[in-house]
């Protein structure tokens, strides 16, 4: 009998052990265009958001922002149904999650990805048919009260819970404050001793014109995860942006990088054509991107003499797909805001 026990008990332990090794391998194994942010249907639901401005991701250029005559507000019902206010007009439809798709209509547009989604921020990502560039819609949370919705009256009001605790006792007034500790900054947590080491770093890319033109663009993650944006330009000055990734964010990141075979890529991208060599001369100027990736003990630094697409819409410099999707997922993560 004791015998039949340690049997049964070692088959459970083998299929269990088997069980986690199916589902490391799936983790692990990242395709040529996968995408590995997956997002959380749960950040949407009953939340209101308000459109600010339309994003060029390749050429990090703002196309169009929310000035007071284009209002466009946005609400993701629980029962899967949304609203939107557009300009002072109703429309109603369905969305849902599929894996970071979100699906719902908007100007002949049915999908976006959902490239950040947290407590204040909501940025949509889509391409055009006949077109290669990436665009992003960026939203920002609104409450209730500055939203265009208007709450049937057989729904029950909105609650923070985190407002009112019945259990804790009522403050006498003759109760003096004792001074509060400052709470010290929670430090990073350095990597590990085995884990890979992690490096990124971009910068350039687009085209210097416009009516606010881009002097520096530059993104670095280092190894422990700090990611430093900074951001400059004609009108606005210098803008820094850091925050933090998480460490199996950040392998991921690393482990797709790989599976795109970037390390196996040309050094230069350079002009081929006698049309790209005139594309040079003329304005506005592109501006080179650089592209270098450190992974474990490889790494690789990759240039585009001319990145994306012009104002004319045609791409001069024939590089592979590959490096326009590691290049958008980068930029997501310096356009991301950290969740609070």
């Amino acid at each position: 009998m004791k015998s039949l026990f340690r049997n049964i008990r070692y088959l459970m332990g083998l299929s269990l052990c088997f069980c986690s090794l199916s589902l490391i391998a799936q983790q692990g194994n990242y395709k040529k265009g996968d995408n590995f942010y997956q997002v959380d249907e749960r950040r949407l639901v009953e939340t209101k958001w308000k459109y600010t401005y339309a994003l060029h991701l390749e050429s990090n250029t703002i196309i169009h922002k929310a000035e007071d005559a284009y209002e466009y507000f946005l609400f993701f019902r629980y029962n899967y149904t949304y609203q939107q206010y557009l300009n002072g007009k109703f429309s109603r439809g369905s969305w849902r999650i599929k894996s970071n798709d979100l699906l719902y209509s908007f100007k002949h547009i049915k999908k976006f990805s959902v490239a950040t989604a947290n407590k204040k921020v909501l940025v949509l990502e889509f391409t055009q048919p006949n077109s290669r560039g990436t665009y992003q819609y960026h939203f920002v949370r609104v409450s209730s009260e500055n939203s265009p919705f208007i709450k049937p009256p057989n729904e029950l009001p909105d609650v923070n819970v985190e407002a009112i605790n019945p259990n804790k006792p009522e403050k006498k007034w003759w109760v003096f404050n004792k001074p509060t500790k400052k709470k010290k900054k929670k430090k990073r947590s350095a990597p590990k001793a085995n884990e890979p080491y992690i490096s990124i770093e971009m910068v350039g890319g687009g085209f210097y014109g416009g009516i606010n033109p881009t002097l520096r663009d530059y993104i670095h993650i280092k190894n422990d995860g700090r990611l430093i944006k900074e951001y400059k330009s004609r009108e606005s000055g210098l803008v820094v942006t850091k925050r933090d990734i998480p460490r199996e964010e950040l392998e991921k990141f690393a482990e797709y990088v790989l599976a795109q075979e970037f390390f196996d890529l040309e050094r230069i991208y350079d002009c081929e054509t006698e049309l790209c060599q005139k594309r040079l001369k003329h304005k506005p100027a592109p501006i080179p991107l650089r592209l270098a990736i450190a992974y474990k003990d490889r790494r690789k630094v990759v240039t585009i003499s001319i990145f994306g697409k012009d104002n004319r819409n045609i791409q001069y410099v024939e590089y592979p797909e590959e490096l326009d999707q590691i290049i958008a997922t980068i930029q997501k993560m310096a356009l991301r805001m950290d969740p609070s």
